[in-house]
């Protein structure tokens, strides 16, 4: 069975297709979109009609790569930006009417479950894990192994979120940044807090920002889902990405090894967001994976029609 699963994030739209055998997924293919739908909805509270309109595009380019695929279902996710816009209706009738998809608006906690349970897949002999999800508009934190989850908590601060927030200059404005950082420590404390206790001693982290974090660690020309699955990342190699890209101009970002371009602007809060966490809960090293939601909205809904 072939399956593909659409996940409309705040900062880009992305596209899974796999085919589900003996239990396992197998022959994933990604594909992603930076089309952020996202910009501006925490000033207006609507998604623009430019991001519609760059969306709904985009939506119809996946459709038909799905089509093109032969996949037998096709499942779409909205994720934070959706669930803040006051116009998220009129997008979904776009979809169903321009591209053929149902897009599902699920809740931060059902985005954490899902997120979880596409890590699991992941991963040999999940023992207790605290999975990081740092994304455009939210970043989830979720404990659990796999008899399943005892914790999980969505925050509203993502990549996207706080450079628009917080960072105007070019090069990052340290008082900006300072301001920023303060923000999403104070933001998150409670969580923070909470996660200390419970002494989790697995890390594993999801989303773009860490993605890129690996990608870009690991100076890679053409990324590589083998290479970035299961790599680690340290507290002290953070700190040294972070420092550098304080001191570049956009353009310097657009041009680093291992960084998408549509992305250099939002790089540097994705990975202070990332710190902050580390640095607070003492974490000296975290791994990575490659599945996350997308596997997980797959295998729930391969779980529900069996």
């Amino acid at each position: 069975m072939k399956i593909g699963t659409i996940d409309i994030g705040t900062n880009s739209m992305r596209l899974l297709i796999a085919n589900y055998r003996d239990g396992k997924l197998i022959n994933r293919k990604k594909y992603v979109n930076t089309t952020r739908i996202g910009q501006g909805v925490d000033k207006q509270g609507y998604i623009t009609d430019d991001a519609i309109e760059r969306n709904i595009k985009a939506l119809v380019e996946f459709s038909n790569i799905c089509k093109g695929e032969n996949c037998e279902k096709i499942y779409c996710m909205g994720t934070s930006a959706l669930r803040d816009s006051k116009n998220k209706d009129v997008f979904v009738k776009l979809a169903k009417d321009k591209a053929g998809i149902d897009v599902d608006i699920i809740s931060g906690e059902k985005e954490s479950n899902l997120g979880f349970r596409g890590v699991l897949e992941g991963i040999e002999n999940a023992k207790d894990i605290l999975v990081i999800d740092i994304g455009g508009g939210s970043t989830e934190f979720i404990i659990g192994n796999k008899d399943g989850i005892r914790f999980s908590k969505s925050e509203n601060v993502g990549a996207l979120r706080m450079t628009e927030k917080f960072l105007h200059q070019d090069p990052i404005n340290d008082n900006e940044f300072e301001r920023m950082s303060n923000f999403i420590y104070e933001e998150i404390k409670n969580t923070l807090e909470y996660i200390r206790n419970d002494k989790v001693k697995k890390f594993v982290g999801i989303g773009g920002t860490i993605t890129s974090l690996s990608s870009m660690n690991q100076e890679l020309e053409v990324y590589s889902m083998e290479k970035i699955h299961n790599s680690k990342i340290s507290l002290s190699e953070i700190e040294l990405i972070l420092q550098n890209l304080k001191k570049m101009t956009l353009n310097d970002k657009k041009s680093l090894k291992g960084l998408q371009p549509k992305r250099a602007d939002i790089i540097t809060a994705g990975v202070e967001i990332l710190h902050t966490i580390m640095k607070n809960l003492e974490i000296k090293e975290i791994t990575v994976s490659e599945y996350d939601n997308l596997e997980g909205l797959m295998c729930q809904n391969i779980k529900n029609m069996s």
